[in-house]
């Protein structure tokens, strides 16, 4: 039955994720606390439980996706290594800022950033491109502010890169190609940080390795790669409006309710 319940967290968020083209880290964690809670994992480390275990999951689906940017030659690899250095070390600040907090003030953060990209994605934000990518030095920075809140969160980075790199004046294509390389260092690093420091917890459930929970990791990889593809085919069929709606209003009840939870 456990078995099945992961499965079935896969499934929904690949599928989800795919239907409305946002990491699938904005799905899966709210769908493992649900889940963890229902299994009766200890709630001081549920939210850190998922946040691990989300990006666990996206070092799976980050490469598949990589894989085939670059062969459509979109990823501007220049880019990428002016951000990754900077991501990385976002990455480890996240973690540690992660596992310091308590489950509620990680929830109420998770919900106001919900809620965020909720009004980013409602309101169809568009950013004005009225400059060019910085240099090294620039895009340091830069990297550290994604990396810190795709690790804090449990997101792959999409919804923070995407924006900013249109901003820059980047093609959309080349932006959500290159930002799909950038969520390579964040789940890679982001999973090997929170294995780090859970490492021990005494509320950690059994099949723990820090606070990636591999009974639900191996659940959501089996099964969110092939539903996201089958999401993907969706959306292409639906408006793009409609879609992006639906998943700010998913966003605004999911937001909502940790916020309501966490106060």
């Amino acid at each position: 039955m456990v078995v099945l319940i992961y499965l079935g967290v896969g499934a929904i968020a690949g599928f989800a994720a795919g239907l409305f083209g946002v990491g699938g880290g904005l799905v899966i964690v709210p769908a493992l606390v649900v889940c963890f809670a229902v299994l009766a994992v200890p709630e001081n480390i549920s939210m850190q439980l998922a946040v691990g275990t989300s990006l666990a999951a996206i070092v799976v689906t980050s490469l598949s996706s990589v894989r085939a940017h670059h062969k459509m030659g979109n990823i501007d690899w220049l880019s990428w290594r002016g951000l990754a250095p900077g991501i990385a070390l976002g990455v480890m600040l996240g973690v540690t800022i992660a596992s310091a907090l308590s489950a509620e003030s990680l929830k109420l953060a998770f919900g106001v950033f919900s809620l965020l990209i909720a009004a980013y994605m409602g309101l169809a934000v568009q950013p004005r491109a009225t400059r060019q990518l910085p240099g090294v030095a620039g895009l340091l920075p830069v990297g550290v502010g994604i990396g810190f809140f795709s690790a804090l969160f449990g997101v792959g980075g999409g919804s923070l890169s995407v924006p900013y790199l249109t901003w820059c004046n980047m093609r959309m294509q080349a932006a959500v190609a290159t930002s799909a390389a950038c969520g390579v260092p964040i789940a890679i690093v982001g999973a090997m940080s929170n294995m780090v420091a859970g490492y021990g917890h005494e509320s950690l459930p059994a099949y723990s390795t820090g606070f990636v929970y591999w009974p639900a990791l191996m659940g959501l990889v089996l099964l969110s790669a092939p539903c996201a593809k089958w999401g993907a085919q969706l959306a292409q069929r639906l408006s793009a409006v409609h879609l992006r709606r639906a998943f700010a209003g998913f966003l605004l009840v999911v937001g909502s309710q940790f916020i309501w939870g966490a106060l």
